[in-house]
């Protein structure tokens, strides 16, 4: 059970501790004066200090002063992934002095408790500090049971593991352990690493005190450590609890997607308890075992995993077993008997066709895809459905010859692109997405053979290829637009109910303009959203927009199956 200074700590620090960094203590206690009014649990890295001890004086006046807050003094050495280059004993005086300053809890890590044995324990316990006896590995998740055997004889009023999480289900490993372990100790457990988000979200679900987060941007303490406000805003994790369905975006990379953001937003706008993460999925098999296993209800599938995922599901849609490529998973609950199962879908269709039709009739029209992968088979395939006649250019031949013969469409090489005219050319390769190359994709005279230019990136907005397609005075259909269809369409799948699409366009946008410092230019983001200012239409005059496709229901997703094909393995 946890001891009685741990049950009182626990009574006044809330979820999330915000680590607090800074070359000096002028810094760190400007930026913690910023945070504290937001979240009074901090944690200061003395260890980034050069001289941590001098400047302890100032951390007591700041803590005076702001008697409300609950601090944490860290002074990590840096042999145990810390910046102190000093030994275990002067580790030990500096936190002794740190409890004797105001810190209610100071954090030691596990190598330098073992060296300093009980005697140096017994000089923080003389403190009125709770103690963390921590733990971390940059590397793996090995086996904790291990871990807190070392910890435990040191009775700590926190026990703080933090493993690196290789893959997915490495999160349901730690969690599983704080499952076990919360009723007899107090722990603290997250894992490092861009696959452990699950684990800072989810974590407190399963036991964890507390988790850590950065106070902003530039200022995470621990790979994969994400912003205090985006926990609390975004996830809302304060809200989290066992009813609280799990939802998230799996693809590689995902640590730049919107997703989180747009989807969350949308559970909240419809007053849906959910939780909508972001899954850093290297392997297909770890992501269906971390599905099955959280469970996770639904998932939007991104690059490199649309076409590999078909092969493990029970069931797609006709669509999404003709395209060969699947965006959106939904997990049945196991019923009479029968285990979970996951359900494919492919909403990038309707994506991709809604902002279109809204521009050009599409039977008889000449369309130009960029790409052969999910994205561009969904392009492709619902181009073909509408009657267009379709072209691909892809680097590798084969896999556009492979694609063209499925669909119906014709590939076409570089060389031939001048010679050939199109209703509207649409990028579906991953060129000009924020991290990636910035070279054009096409040349200004391969971009003139069309009027119309559709990018299927979302981030940034206003991505090169449709820098230079204005350029040259050529309309545009932005990502976001695609972006907001595929995921409303996502939301009703999962939850029955309609998506609230201004709302996931109006926070996109938001989020565009802010990460690119206000500068999206009008016409690069869709006017659908009164409520955002200075957006105008994408392309000028528009034929009368095409019915909104109909609303997908739960009781039209139980209905799927029975008529779906089964996913064909993939060989």
């Amino acid at each position: 059970m946890p001891n009685s200074t741990a049950q009182l700590l626990r009574s006044r620090i809330g979820k999330v501790c915000v680590a607090i960094t800074g070359a000096t203590a002028a810094e760190m206690l400007e930026r913690a004066s910023l945070a504290v009014k937001e979240t009074p649990f901090l944690e200061f890295r003395l260890d980034y200090l050069s001289k941590p001890a001098a400047a302890l004086p100032e951390f007591k006046q700041f803590l005076a002063a702001n008697n409300a807050a609950t601090a944490i003094a860290t002074c990590r050495r840096a042999e145990n992934g810390g910046r102190y280059k000093g030994s275990a004993a002067s580790e030990l005086e500096i936190l002794v002095e740190a409890a004797n300053s105001g810190f209610q809890i100071v954090d030691l890590e596990l190598e330098s408790a073992e060296a300093l044995k009980s005697a140096g324990i017994d000089k923080i316990r003389a403190t009125s500090a709770g103690l963390i006896v921590s733990w971390h590995d940059f590397e793996k998740t090995p086996d904790l049971d291990k871990v807190y055997a070392r910890i435990a004889p040191f009775e700590p009023d926190f026990v703080k593991i933090v493993p690196t999480a290789q893959c997915l289900t490495d999160n349901v490993k730690l969690m599983r352990f704080i499952e076990r372990m919360s009723d007899e100790a107090s722990i603290v457990g997250v894992c490092m690493g861009d696959s452990g988000i699950i684990s800072r979200v989810l974590g407190v679900r399963a036991g964890s005190t507390f988790t850590f987060a950065a106070a902003t941007v530039g200022e995470e303490t621990a790979p994969g450590q994400i912003l205090a406000r985006t926990l609390l805003e975004t996830y809302r994790i304060a809200e989290v609890d066992a009813a609280t369905k799990v939802y998230g975006v799996a693809g590689d990379p995902v640590n730049k997607s919107l997703s989180p953001l747009m989807m969350n937003t949308a559970f909240r706008r419809e007053t849906v308890n959910a939780v909508y993460l972001a899954l850093q999925a290297t392997d297909v098999t770890d992501l269906v075992k971390l599905i099955q296993e959280i469970p996770i209800q639904g998932v939007s599938i991104t690059m490199p995993h649309k076409q590999s995922i078909m092969a493990h599901l029970a069931h797609t849609d006709p669509l999404s077993a003709k395209i060969g490529a699947c965006n959106t998973v939904l997990r049945v609950p196991p019923s009479a008997g029968e285990p979970a199962k996951l359900y494919g879908f492919n909403t990038d269709v309707q994506g991709i066709l809604i902002p279109l039709q809204k521009r050009i009739e599409l039977k008889g029209a000449k369309a130009l895809v960029l790409g052969a992968g999910g994205s561009a088979r969904a392009a492709v395939f619902a181009l073909r459905d509408k009657g267009a006649e379709v072209f691909i250019l892809n680097r590798t031949l084969e896999t556009a010859a492979k694609l063209a013969k499925q669909s119906g469409a014709k590939v076409i090489k570089r060389e031939a692109l001048l010679k050939s005219t199109f209703d509207v050319i649409i990028n579906a390769t991953p060129v000009g997405m924020s991290g990636q190359s910035v070279e054009p994709i096409l040349t200004a005279a391969e971009l003139k053979t069309t009027k119309l230019v559709f990018d299927l990136v979302y981030n940034p907005v206003d991505t090169p290829l449709l820098k230079q397609a204005r350029s040259l005075g050529l309309s545009v259909i932005t990502g976001v637009e695609m972006f907001v269809q595929q995921g409303a369409r996502q939301f009703e799948i999962w939850t029955g109910k309609p998506a609230p699409e201004d709302e996931m366009l109006k926070v996109v946008i938001h989020a565009l303009r802010q990460q690119y410092g206000g500068m999206v230019e009008p016409e690069a983001a869709p006017a659908r959203v009164a409520e955002v200012e200075e957006v105008e239409e994408a392309v000028q005059p528009e034929p009368e927009p095409a019915a909104k496709p109909k609303v997908t229901t739960k009781a039209a997703v139980k209905k799927a199956p029975a008529k779906a094909a089964p996913a064909k393995a993939k060989r």
